[in-house]
């Protein structure tokens, strides 16, 4: 079967490679269509990081591995011991890979397992390939009104709805998100099908500020050219944002960030930083403001979202700006997001097509 492999940096390769074979426990399907995420970005221009080059202590591979964290697929057959799927059902995937016996695992935290990876990053096959085996707790049923290329959206969407959910967040919050790429155009849906009553977006890119206005926020500051700082106390009495989230993860925006969160604020850092940062912990002292971290989600936000999108409290077709074709994953996936990304979001292979 065709899949695209990562091997290095600016080394990914459509390969011919075995057909994977179904074990008991284990579904077997038919990607059809799968994101391109900034992670995916970062281990080509930058890996391999989170794509091991030792073996993983879960799965046991290296690289090369196939790619493909974000997607949905059509079921070919199912495992032994498994009775509530069949051949053709449509499914969305939850790429979490953890060991279960971790302390995180055993508090149920496996976003945050000691060993943790995912499908498509760390082993266990991708979404970038014509067939590809996963275990039966990585699958949810999508709904007939949830068409499959949207499905390939809930794994960005959950990032955000887990961030949200997790954070102090109040319906009358003024929030401030930093960054308009996929993960912080999906953090602005969340927080509308939240109520949020005053979202405020950071964003450089004139196509990437116009989807902000379009995914609900109230305003869009540029921060080549508004003052970020003082413009969130502006619109806010004078006291700043009461919540952060951080979806760009650049110094720059970070020092903004903890300047204008109010007293006791909180800032959310959802994205995952190529190099560590610096931050001004005596501001975060002086106004008792807290600083904290989230990571991917749980089977729970992953139900949530499909919840939110079959009810139309979700609608993220326009973060779709381009389909391509499983040969076409480099040079119209992953340059054009590289070197045109203000014209992008959401990338899409059609596997299938």
């Amino acid at each position: 079967m065709k899949a695209v492999r990562f091997y290095g940096q600016k080394d990914i390769r459509l390969e011919d490679i075995e057909v994977p074979k179904l074990s008991k426990g284990q579904v077997k399907l038919k990607p059809a269509f799968v994101g391109i995420c900034g992670s995916d970005l970062h281990e080509y221009l930058e890996g391999a990081n989170l794509i091991p080059t030792t073996p993983h202590p879960i799965t046991g591979e290296t690289a090369p591995v196939t790619l493909g964290h974000e997607f949905s697929g059509i079921v070919e057959e199912v495992g032994e011991g498994i009775n509530d799927m069949k051949a053709g059902d449509r499914v969305v995937i939850q790429p979490s890979i953890y060991d279960s016996t971790c302390g995180a695992c055993r508090e149920g935290l496996i976003n945050c397992c000691y060993s943790n990876g995912g499908i498509g990053l760390v082993g266990w096959g991708g979404g970038l390939s014509e067939h590809c085996v996963v275990f039966r707790r990585s699958l949810f049923h999508l709904p007939e009104n949830i068409p499959l290329k949207i499905g390939a959206l809930v794994e960005p969407i959950a990032v955000a709805w887990h961030a949200v959910k997790i954070s102090p967040y109040k319906p009358d919050d003024a929030v401030l998100v930093l960054g308009g790429g996929p993960i912080g155009l999906a953090v602005v849906q969340t927080l509308k099908a939240r109520n949020c009553e005053k979202i405020i977006v950071s964003e450089v890119a004139p196509r990437r500020k116009e989807f902000a206005k379009d995914f609900g926020a109230h305003y869009v500051l540029d921060p080549t050219k508004d003052d970020i700082v003082a413009r969130c106390r502006e619109l806010c009495d004078g006291q700043g944002v009461n919540i952060t989230f951080d979806a760009a993860g650049v110094q720059a925006g970070l020092n903004q960030a903890v300047s204008a969160t109010k007293v006791r604020g909180t800032i959310v850092n959802i994205a995952v930083w190529p190099k560590p940062a610096t931050i001004n912990v005596n501001e975060l002292v002086f106004g008792e403001k807290r600083y904290m971290g989230t990571t991917t989600y749980t089977a729970e936000d992953y139900h949530e979202v499909i919840d939110a999108l079959s009810l139309g409290k979700l609608k993220p077709d326009g973060m779709i700006t381009r389909k391509i074709k499983l040969n076409e994953v480099e040079e119209k996936g992953f340059k054009a997001l590289i070197h045109d990304k203000e014209n992008h979001v959401k990338i899409l292979v059609e596997v299938q097509g």
